[in-house]
C-alpha cells in the first residue's frame, strides 16, 4: 500500500449514481419536455433529422449530444482522437458478501493499482457494488482482435495483461458480473474552440471531450448552469448570452483540458504510481 487516505467525513467530495442523478434532473422537468426515442441522425444548418424520420427546425440549438455530437460540425471540423489508452468497465454486485477479497481490497472509497500502461481501478458505489476500470494503453488494433461478445474468452484475454498480480485485484477482472464493455478514450484538442454561428452552441463532452478526470460529468453540469444564467442575464437577445457564454467556456476548456491531459499522464504515465501518490497525497 503506497497511499491510503480514510474519508474525514467532511464531504468535500460527495458524490451520486449516474443513474439517480438522471432522475433528479429529469423530474424536475415539466412532463413532455424531453422526447424520447428520437435519435438524432443529422443536422443540416438548424434542421435536425431525426432516426424515425421526422424534422425538426429549431430556433436555437445548443448540442449537449455528446463526444460524437451530430451538432458540433455545424461549429468546427474538430474530431475527438484516440488518447492511446482504453478501459474496459466491469462490475461486481453485492461485493462485501459474495466477493469479500475484492471488497476488502477496494475498501469504502476508491482504490487504484497502477503501473506505466496499464492498471485496475475500481470504486464503491451503493449497495456494495463495485465499479471497476481496467486500463491498458495499446493500439486500437490490439482491441479490434478481441471479441468482447464473447465475454469469457475476452476476459481471459484482458486478465492476461495482469499475470502477477495479486488475485484480489484481478478478481476484478475475472469475476465480474456483467460482461466488459470496451470504452476507448477519445479527447478533443486541449482549448479547443469555435467562432460564433449564430443560433447554435455546445455543452459537455460536445463541447470539450477529455481524458476522464472524475470532473466531466461536473463540468457538463457546470455548462449548462453558466448557459442558463448567460440567457438571463439577456434575455431578448440570445446571440450576447451565447457569446458571453462561450467566452467564459473558451477558458474553461484551456484550463480544464490541461489538467485532465496532465492528470491522466500522472496516473498511466512513466512515472506512475509514484506520480500518482504525490498528486493525491
Amino acid at each position: 500500500m503506497l497511499l491510503d487516505k480514510p474519508d474525514d467525513g467532511a464531504g468535500h467530495r460527495t458524490e451520486v449514481l449516474r443513474g439517480e442523478l438522471r432522475h433528479l434532473l429529469l423530474d424536475s422537468l415539466p412532463p413532455g419536455t424531453v422526447k424520447w426515442g428520437r435519435k438524432l441522425s443529422a443536422v443540416h444548418g438548424r434542421d435536425l433529422h431525426f432516426a424515425d424520420g421526422g424534422t425538426v427546425k429549431a430556433d436555437a440549438l445548443v448540442g449537449a449530444d455528446g463526444a460524437w455530437s451530430r451538432v458540433r460540425p455545424l461549429l468546427t471540423e474538430a474530431k475527438p482522437e484516440y488518447t492511446g489508452t482504453c478501459f474496459i468497465e466491469t462490475y461486481l454486485y453485492d461485493a462485501d458478501t459474495r466477493h469479500p477479497a475484492p471488497a476488502a481490497a477496494v475498501g469504502t472509497g476508491a482504490m487504484a493499482a497502477v503501473i506505466p500502461g496499464k492498471g485496475i481501478q475500481a470504486h464503491r458505489e451503493a449497495n456494495a457494488v463495485l465499479h471497476t476500470y481496467v486500463a491498458l494503453s495499446k493500439p486500437l488494433d490490439w482491441f479490434a482482435a478481441i471479441d468482447f461478445a464473447d465475454a469469457p474468452a475476452a476476459t481471459a484475454r484482458i486478465v492476461a495483461e495482469f499475470e502477477g498480480w495479486a488475485p484480489e485485484l484481478t478478481a476484478l477482472i475475472t469475476d465480474g458480473e456483467t460482461p466488459p464493455v470496451l470504452r476507448p478514450i477519445h479527447a478533443l484538442p486541449i482549448g479547443h474552440r469555435w467562432d460564433r454561428v449564430p443560433g447554435v452552441t455546445l455543452i459537455g463532452d460536445a463541447a470539450h471531450l477529455m481524458p476522464p478526470n472524475g470532473e466531466g460529468a461536473n463540468l457538463a453540469m457546470y455548462d449548462g448552469a453558466e448557459l442558463g444564467k448567460a440567457i438571463a442575464a439577456h434575455p431578448d437577445d440570445l446571440e450576447a448570452a451565447f457569446a458571453a457564454y462561450e467566452q467564459a467556456l473558451f477558458v474553461r476548456n484551456a484550463e480544464e483540458g490541461a489538467e485532465a491531459a496532465r492528470d491522466f499522464e500522472v496516473v498511466l504515465g512513466a512515472g506512475t504510481p509514484q506520480s500518482l501518490v504525490d498528486l493525491l497525497r
